[in-house]
């Protein structure tokens, strides 16, 4: 196996084939637990791929699950290993949605639905400072500066010459509407956004105010899918003091049916472009 795989993904598939061997042995998570006598959160955790997991973990559990083939042994054994290793956005220090930036740095797809503000791989540096700091008063200016680096970062998967992101946006008028920084500010990312538009693997619809009541109005949403079957569809959802990654088939399934709606009720490519032209033209007067 490679050791540069993504630490993130890694984990993830760490954690399905952990839950796949306790579900073979007919064992729930608690009785795991008691077993190992540790927290029943811990082997969830451990099951879900949201935190670390040692070299010593893996052992243990293979010895509850009696697992006798060395060589799935020694391969778990090595994915715990490969899974500790840190990825680009370790650089920055602490980073507190460090789990959806490996999981998007893998995806191959990434479809999200903006209510209030634009898609962060679309962003220009100065509408990402202004949103940044005013969405953050109190944070110090050095705070700010990581998160834009961070932010401008994530955007070379949409770049990538090699292995582009294939992005997929939905953005409400509001998003469009709401002044972030000055009018320079605005116009020069909306001219971005046009720009980014164009490309082949990129797509923005623009949600208009007159289509009232739709399925993203309880707010943001985005669903990454990856190139490898063996990793699930996630939904992720922004949250002030925490974020939700949903991976159950029917909870990705009932995102995406309501993704759909929103791509139908949504303005096609050029008409979005043609809306977001007249809305530059306010600005620049």
């Amino acid at each position: 196996m490679p050791t540069n795989v993504n630490p993130t993904v890694r984990r993830r598939r760490l954690g399905q084939e952990l839950r796949r061997l306790r579900e073979l042995k007919g064992m729930t998570a608690e009785e795991v637990a008691e077993r190992l006598l540790v927290s029943q959160s811990k082997i969830s955790h451990l099951e879900n791929g949201r935190r670390s997991i040692s070299q010593r973990d893996v052992r243990d559990l293979c010895g509850v699950y009696e697992v006798e083939d060395h060589r799935v042994v020694d391969s778990l054994m090595q994915m715990a290993k490969d899974s500790r290793q840190q990825g680009w956005w370790h650089a920055f220090g602490d980073i507190p949605y460090s789990v959806y930036i490996g999981l998007e740095t893998d995806a191959e797809s990434l479809r999200v639905y903006e209510p209030q503000v634009l898609p962060g791989l679309l962003q220009t540096r100065s509408y990402a400072e202004a949103l940044i700091s005013g969405a953050l008063p109190e944070a110090p200016p050095s705070d700010i500066d990581k998160r834009v680096s961070v932010r401008l970062r994530r955007q070379e998967r949409v770049s990538s010459p090699d292995n582009p992101l294939r992005l997929w946006a939905v953005i409400d008028e509001s998003a469009l509407r709401r002044q972030v920084g000055d009018k320079q500010v605005m116009t020069e990312q909306l001219e971005h956004l046009i720009e980014q538009s164009q490309l082949p693997h990129v797509t923005v619809q623009v949600l208009p105010f007159e289509m009232g009541a739709h399925p993203g109005i309880n707010g943001q949403y985005a669903i990454l899918e990856f190139p490898d079957a063996a990793d699930s569809s996630v939904v992720y959802i922004e949250g002030v003091t925490s974020d939700l990654y949903l991976e159950k088939a029917n909870d990705v399934q009932r995102y995406s049916v309501m993704y759909e709606h929103l791509r139908a009720q949504a303005l096609n490519a050029d008409q979005t472009r043609e809306f977001i032209g007249g809305i530059i033209k306010g600005y620049t007067g």
